[in-house]
């Protein structure tokens, strides 16, 4: 009974819980059309509810469902071998990721989402070309994405120039980089699952919010080719700078 009612403790309220239905569902729908940008939007809202290291596994929960729904829909576009190269460097990449997000503080946790928001919008602002990498060079940035996707929650444009420049467009692109954060979502829940951070509140709301998520993935697949993408992609940069600031000026919620 105690435990019972310390999961009820830690539940948001009906609002928060709309809000946070609302945000997983379009932020889902915004992947699927862009193919990314969801998950950081879908954070920063978590944080604001939620907590900064809760944030990370609720949004890891959902994530694994809007991920699953992209990559089903565009299954037949996914290039195995680019997501095979990836993940030998972004699972142990993940795994040390997720660990260390066990020992940072919370408010230091905060201002780190904080600054990689507003780093992220920077980036691709200002980021030169990117160039053609080879399978090792792959890798290499499979590593680095599953270690800032461990600790930070969602990394995704910072990768994405690299599939574009293999020649990934549209379903190839968005199913092939679906796959890819798929595989290290499931490795952070196995280590976020043997530590403290995966609590059952965080594990209850995260569960919630998959089939919206997956439904949210359904809806921006329908809408895929109808709306244009460059209104969405200012909409989540101004909403990162906005998310980014707030956390790095507040701390944890």
């Amino acid at each position: 009974m105690a435990m019972i009612a310390a999961v009820a403790m830690a539940l948001p309220s009906a609002s928060e819980t709309a809000l946070l239905v609302a945000a997983a569902f379009g932020t889902a729908m915004l992947s699927a059309i862009t193919g990314f940008g969801g998950g950081v939007l879908l954070l920063a809202a978590c944080v604001g509810v939620l907590g900064p290291r809760t944030a990370v596994v609720v949004v890891t929960i959902a994530q694994l469902a809007s991920t699953g729904g992209r990559m089903w829909f565009n299954r037949t576009e996914i290039s195995r071998h680019l997501v095979g190269v990836f993940s030998l460097g972004a699972v142990p990449g993940a795994v040390v990721g997720a660990l260390l997000l066990t020992a940072t503080p919370p408010h230091t946790h905060s201002r780190i989402i904080g600054g990689f928001l507003l780093a992220l919008v920077l980036w691709r602002r200002f980021h030169p070309a990117t160039l053609f990498l080879p399978d090792p060079m792959f890798v290499a940035i499979g590593a680095a994405s599953g270690f800032g996707s461990g600790l930070l929650g969602s990394v995704p444009a910072l990768v994405a120039g690299f599939f574009l420049a293999r020649g990934l467009v549209r379903g190839a692109f968005i199913g092939t980089n679906a796959s890819v954060y798929f595989i290290m979502h499931v490795v952070k829940l196995i280590v976020y699952g043997t530590t403290a951070v995966m609590t059952h509140a965080a594990t209850l709301i995260g569960l919630l919010l998959v089939p919206v998520s997956f439904a949210g993935s359904w809806a921006g697949k329908r809408i895929v080719d109808r709306i244009p993408t460059g209104a969405f992609v200012i909409m989540v940069e101004l909403a990162m700078v906005a998310s980014g600031v707030a956390l790095l000026i507040g701390g944890s919620p």
